[in-house]
């Protein structure tokens, strides 16, 4: 985890960030061997924090859970593995309250045999500290002949205003996208497929509401030695403006991010993050006083004649 240690109260670029030791890291057993823990999506609620992450089996990439009260006690947490899809790969999970529903909600990417695109999934339940309480996976877009987007995209985002709730994706090719729904018809009905911005970016783009604040900010990784951009928009279906968008000026990355004080230095990469959110609800609000965030990491050249999948 990285903690911004220059925040204020507006939406600026972090001038430094300090990042601790690892938290979690793949854990040594005999059944389902974690070859690597990707994708942190994390909310505090009833005095713990509630983790949702791909975790790379051998033989498939699934979600996996662990809950605790402290971050410097993570990696002991018990962990398990979300039930809720017989695919050999459904991950990248998203974990949010929906309050209109009064449910929880975690959105993910499934692989569907057959499916022209990856499937946008959610399960839901009432008890998030209850990893077996998952509903099976069911399709909010399924990926078919019907399935209204233009691109199947991965990383799927939700976030809502007061009116609609968005869907965000990346395609790999510079290129986020911007689907909506009414508030009160989610999850059903995301149509109006359209590319919300176009730049030098690469995936796991993560979408907030700035509080006090009438600013969005979404945070968009670049391929390569990976880092994240940022971008600000008025609203969710208006236009994208650059707050951080190039290596030498990044919104976390190896300019900007160091080791806290006693840490060894263990990456130059920051991976498919969260931003610690300031709630819990499909609103997405982020304190910019408080930023810290929760991300992947590795050194660029332990990266070298690996596959993704491969990197721990």
């Amino acid at each position: 985890m990285a903690s911004n240690k220059a925040a204020t109260s507006a939406m600026t670029v972090p001038a430094s960030w300090e990042y601790t030791a690892p938290l979690i890291s793949p854990e040594r057993r005999d059944v389902d061997v974690s070859l690597s823990q990707k994708d942190p999506t994390v909310v505090h609620h009833d005095g713990r924090w509630h983790v949702f992450m791909t975790v790379k089996l051998p033989d498939r990439a699934v979600i996996e859970y662990c809950s605790f009260t402290e971050w410097e006690h993570a990696n002991e947490a018990p962990r398990t593995i979300l039930r809720v899809s017989s695919s050999s790969y459904h991950c990248a999970p998203q974990v949010f309250y929906f309050a209109p529903h009064e449910s929880w909600y975690l959105i993910y990417q499934v692989r569907v045999p057959g499916a022209e695109k990856m499937c946008v999934a959610c399960s839901t339940t009432a008890t998030i500290g209850d990893p077996l309480s998952w509903t099976q996976a069911s399709p909010i877009l399924d990926g078919g002949a019907s399935d209204p987007r233009e691109v199947g995209g991965l990383d799927y985002w939700i976030i809502c205003d007061e009116q609609r709730a968005y869907l965000f994706f990346t395609s790999l090719n510079g290129k986020l996208w911007r689907m909506w729904t009414r508030l009160a018809d989610f999850p059903a009905g995301f149509d109006h497929c359209e590319i919300a911005l176009e730049a030098a970016i690469f995936e796991a783009s993560h979408t907030y509401k700035v509080k006090d604040a009438d600013t969005y900010l979404t945070i968009i990784e670049e391929d390569g030695r990976r880092y994240y951009k940022a971008y600000l928009a008025d609203c969710l279906d208006g236009p994208w403006t650059p707050l951080a968008d190039t290596a030498e000026k990044p919104f976390a990355g190896w300019r900007n991010v160091r080791p806290g004080k006693g840490v060894e230095p263990w990456t130059d990469n920051v991976s498919h993050g969260e931003l610690v959110r300031d709630g819990i609800d499909q609103t997405m609000l982020i304190d910019p006083a408080k930023l810290r965030f929760v991300f992947q990491g590795m050194w660029d050249r332990e990266k070298v004649g690996k596959r993704y999948g491969e990197f721990t």
